[in-house]
């Protein structure tokens, strides 16, 4: 049973309210949106309901093909833009919703062009949330710097209002909403020259796998949480291509040299162990890359990262 006494902002009973985002479109490999049922077939809501957390899903996960708008050509080098904003507003509704309510929001992607709906979900609410976005890539490209176009590389300029993704058609829903001082990065390693830039001229604190080499992922996520403050509102969001692909290979861009085993999970415990978690994205598994024993790795990865930020532990 995880210690459910500790939570500042989430009421009980507390309740985990899964938002199953079956979506693909903010990238080109298809699979992605396969991720959020096969955790679920894997067993995840009875492994949070072990826990002690009382478990809302539907597990008639939309397809969001309903959203998917008949004709949706680039806007400048922006592919599905139009598909995009549909969907991730969706996702946005459903987790503002559940934060509203003093549910933690957790978020199974799909891919992670998702968080632009997950993190204005839960700003709506608490705007002054801390992000700690956990990823090999910083997804800070906005629509002029981009070079291939895909959204799931663009979120996190989407939810500042950087210049160049501000009055986007179809983005007009998205209002700036997470600040350049509220979000720490771990584990980068594969970042663009102009996203290196924009860490740099927006002051963006960010632990790239060098930091952690350096560090050690203990001292990182103490300094992440100085650095957002400990009595803030947190919102985890964790691409497994964060971790090293011989410990979750079944994702879209795996880069070498990525967190370990344990170090993904210790930043779990640790955000979790602050009592400041509203939410949580889990993105970027995708079951259609790699062997059925690759993908059955990642999964199971993907089913234990959840609940580790969701309060498992190992004693």
């Amino acid at each position: 049973m995880a210690d459910m006494t500790h939570h500042k902002f989430l009421k009980a009973p507390f309740t985990v309210g899964i938002v199953g985002a079956a979506f693909s479109g903010g990238q080109p490999r298809g699979g992605v949106e396969q991720g959020p049922a096969r955790l679920v077939e894997f067993g995840l809501p009875s492994q949070l309901s072990s826990l002690g957390w009382s478990v809302d899903i539907d597990e008639k996960f939309p397809t969001y093909e309903h959203l998917r708008p008949p004709s949706d050509q680039d806007i400048g080098k922006l592919k599905n833009a139009r598909y995009v904003s549909a969907v991730t507003k969706s996702v946005s509704d459903s987790v503002k919703s559940l934060v509203a309510k003093g549910h933690l929001a957790l978020t199974l992607g799909g891919d992670h062009s998702l968080a632009m709906g997950t993190i204005s979900g839960s700003a709506a609410i608490h705007p002054d949330v801390g992000v700690i976005w956990v990823d090999a890539h910083a997804d800070i490209n906005t629509p002029e710097t981009t070079e291939t176009g895909n959204l799931h590389g663009c979120p996190v300029s989407f939810l500042m209002g950087l210049s160049g993704a501000r009055n986007i058609p179809s983005f007009e829903w998205l209002s700036p909403c997470l600040p350049p001082n509220r979000i720490v990065y771990i584990g980068l390693r594969d970042v663009d020259a102009p996203e290196k830039k924009i860490l740099k001229d927006n002051n963006i604190k960010a632990f790239s796998m060098h930091d952690v080499d350096k560090y050690g992922i203990g001292k990182v996520i103490e300094m992440a949480f100085d650095y957002l403050g400990r009595d803030k509102p947190v919102h985890l969001s964790f691409d497994v291509d964060a971790l090293d692909p011989s410990v979750a290979p079944a994702t879209g861009t795996p880069v070498r040299g990525g967190l370990t085993f344990r170090e993904g999970h210790f930043i779990c415990e640790a955000v979790y162990e602050t009592g400041n978690l509203v939410a949580v994205d889990i993105m970027e598994v995708n079951p259609l890359l790699g062997d059925q024993a690759y993908v059955l790795q990642t999964i199971q990865i993907g089913c234990s990262l959840t609940r580790t930020a969701l309060g498992e532990t190992l004693l």
